[in-house]
């Protein structure tokens, strides 16, 4: 807990000056999915939250590992890819005790994602389930306000977006896009065909998701 609180009270402080102090990470998992993907994603979130919601976070484009304890240094870490994902024992508990102790998840499904994650976030949190969240959710009305919920940012199926949950003691500390693919439209102007409106949106609830985490 002192790791998360150190970095939140970092955080605070770096809001009133351009240090780079707060970091997030890309998470890497075993598997053989590409976690390595959307690669412009987390630094246009960086930048995007920089200039909107006075933060300072370092838009450098960090990996972890979800074994390693540098986890710990990282308040928000962004999971994604379209394929398979395999914790072993030692990274589902190293998991658990980093959202435990105040970390953050949030997995982005870049497609394909679904039926992998699901089960190896059982193994995190066995006794929880991810639960849809209400359109109410405090995490849709940040400095933005998105009243039905997470924005369509690509088609894939053609489902509408969802946005799922782990709760633990209260505290979402998962935090899990479905049908929706937020990295994509945070990705570098071109890489895809989305519209500047549908990026914009995209960084808008990516903004609220950093502001959630931060006031939480």
């Amino acid at each position: 807990m002192k790791y998360i609180l150190l970095l939140i009270t970092v955080f605070i402080a770096s809001s009133f000056q351009a240090d780079y102090s707060v970091k997030i990470a890309k998470l890497k998992y075993d598997g053989g999915g590409d976690w390595y993907g959307n690669r412009t994603a987390l630094p246009n979130l960086a930048k995007f939250c920089n200039e909107n919601l006075n933060t300072s976070i370092n838009p450098q484009d960090e990996v972890v590992e979800a074994g390693s304890a540098e986890i710990f240094n990282y308040p928000y870490v962004y999971m994604t890819g379209h394929g398979n994902v395999v914790f072993n024992a030692k990274e589902a508990e190293n998991l658990r005790k980093y959202l435990m102790a105040g970390g953050f998840l949030h997995i982005d499904d870049n497609y394909g994602l679904d039926k992998f994650v699901r089960p190896e976030m059982k193994k995190v949190f066995p006794e929880l389930e991810l639960v849809e969240l209400p359109f109410n959710h405090p995490i849709y009305s940040q400095k933005y306000k998105f009243e039905k919920g997470l924005p369509k940012i690509h088609e894939h199926d053609g489902k509408p977006a969802q946005g799922f949950g782990l709760i633990f003691k209260g505290r979402l500390v998962c935090f899990y896009d479905y049908e929706c693919d937020l990295g994509n439209g945070w990705e570098d102007a071109g890489i895809y065909d989305d519209s500047e409106e549908k990026r914009t949106q995209a960084l808008q609830m990516g903004a609220n998701i950093i502001q959630h985490v931060f006031s939480n």
